[in-house]
């Protein structure tokens, strides 16, 4: 553990958690700490977001959106998704000829994964031409949630444009609920999670209508969960939080994934070859979920890629009030750096507490020679079973990632259809094997972090 002040225009007092039980210990210790990204993501994501919400009401809130990701809501998003993935690899392969030259791909990767997330969020009720928006101005949202940027949105400032871009996707998700709500209502089928929690809203205000006239139809069972009417606006909100949450976490994952598997072919073809076997050689054919949980190797190549290369490295909290983070240090609930107007108490209470993954995740007790890429020790080896408390990809406690699951079917999904419709070569560049971190990590460009956008 290491504590340090941060940029004084941050005003915060920073305690970073570097071991994997201080770091567990922050994530499962909601009574001290809770998330707080930095300070500007308030005003981008909205400050009454559910995200921000602590204790009882995150809890309540939460309930109504676990069953989005259930396995049974899974198998629903499928077909989407697959359907993106035909796409635009016929587009990458016909671009590939036409250039005749290697290129960059990176760019590529950000705009497919915001194609199949929206397309899994909101389904078609956004257009070609919004999603390629979004893909295009997601990374100001990204630059804007930059640890060290002024907490204050001034005209053409890193966060001025973030909000812009921010304000844009919540206006076209609005539109998007507007459009389910009419849908839903009218006996459509469910295409997206925004549908199914769309068809929970309608089918709970039936029931309280029922409970209120004391006429509950025969038959009829009780919405589970039971949940509120929201307006288009809050659900743009949470669908904008999952957006946010797989954006930059999947594409750094998909950048990877595909520079890694360029350098072992020899995972790849193992990969190949299994989706082969389970498709029956039929690579037109849509994949159920079944099939998709049945590929052990494959999805073990992705569960080795997000320990070899978290996306996410550290995951900040703010203490709520003096957290005892071990039997020697507490961390102080507020520390002014002694600046009057750019302090602690203006820009939101408390010390920030970073809990960091990395170290956990190349524990060299847990997993042998942790600096190597080697799916096998999820394969064949012990790896889920002796590093399950070291697996902290996707945090733990309260506020784990929801979606955790459907993220790792998804990279299945892809690099399975990926392998089966294409192959690929990586044309090393002076940076490519060095880290960058923009928000996630990913391979280092010489054009800088708009290179990513």
């Amino acid at each position: 553990m290491r504590t340090k002040e941060t940029d004084k225009l941050l005003g915060r007092f920073v305690v970073i958690a570097s071991t994997r039980d201080m770091a567990r210990k922050v994530f499962n210790s909601p009574a001290y700490v809770k998330p707080c990204v930095v300070d500007v993501a308030h005003k981008l994501l909205g400050a009454d977001n559910w995200v921000f919400l602590d204790g009882k009401a995150h809890v309540e809130y939460r309930k109504g959106l676990n069953g989005l990701f259930t396995r049974k809501a899974l198998e629903i998003y499928l077909p989407g998704q697959e359907a993106v993935y035909n796409r635009y690899f016929a587009e990458w392969l016909k671009d590939s000829k036409e250039a005749g030259k290697p290129i960059p791909w990176m760019v590529h990767f950000r705009e497919l994964i915001t194609a199949v997330s929206c397309r899994t969020f909101v389904g078609h009720y956004l257009g070609d031409e919004a999603v390629k928006k979004i893909a295009d101005d997601y990374y100001l949202i990204t630059a804007a949630l930059e640890l060290v940027n002024f907490p204050i949105i001034l005209p053409f400032t890193k966060t001025y444009y973030g909000k812009k871009a921010a304000d844009m996707v919540l206006s076209e998700f609005s539109k998007c609920a507007a459009k389910s709500k009419v849908r839903m209502a009218a006996g459509g089928e469910i295409t997206c999670i925004m549908d199914a929690w769309v068809l929970n809203m309608i089918e709970s205000k039936k029931w309280r209508e029922y409970e209120e006239k004391d006429e509950i139809p025969e038959g009829v069972e009780k919405p589970n969960p039971l949940v509120r009417w929201f307006s288009d606006y809050e659900i743009a909100q949470t669908i904008f939080t999952f957006l946010f949450a797989s954006q930059d976490a999947t594409s750094s994952a998909a950048t990877w994934l595909f520079q890694t598997m360029a350098q072992r072919p020899d995972i790849l073809d193992r990969v190949r070859d299994e989706n082969l076997k389970v498709r029956n050689g039929n690579i037109n054919g849509v994949l159920t979920l079944e099939e998709l949980e049945s590929m052990t190797y494959t999805r073990a190549v992705v569960r080795e890629l997000l320990r070899y290369r978290p996306p996410v490295l550290m995951t900040p909290y703010m203490a709520k009030k003096a957290f005892p983070i071990t039997d020697s240090y507490t961390v102080p609930k507020g520390r002014s750096l002694g600046l009057s107007w750019l302090n602690a108490s203006n820009f939101g209470p408390g010390a920030m507490v970073i809990a960091t993954t990395y170290m956990s995740l190349r524990d060299p007790d847990v997993y042998e020679n942790p600096d190597e890429f080697d799916p096998e020790r999820y394969y064949t080896g012990d790896a889920e079973e002796k590093g399950a408390r070291n697996y902290l990809v996707f945090g733990t406690g309260a506020h784990y990632c929801i979606g955790q699951h459907y993220a790792q079917l998804n990279l299945a999904l892809m690099l399975g259809k990926a392998s089966l419709m294409m192959d690929w070569k990586h044309y090393p560049t002076p940076l490519s094997e060095e880290i960058e971190v923009f928000a996630t990590i990913f391979p280092k460009v010489s054009g800088g972090s708009k290179e990513y956008s």
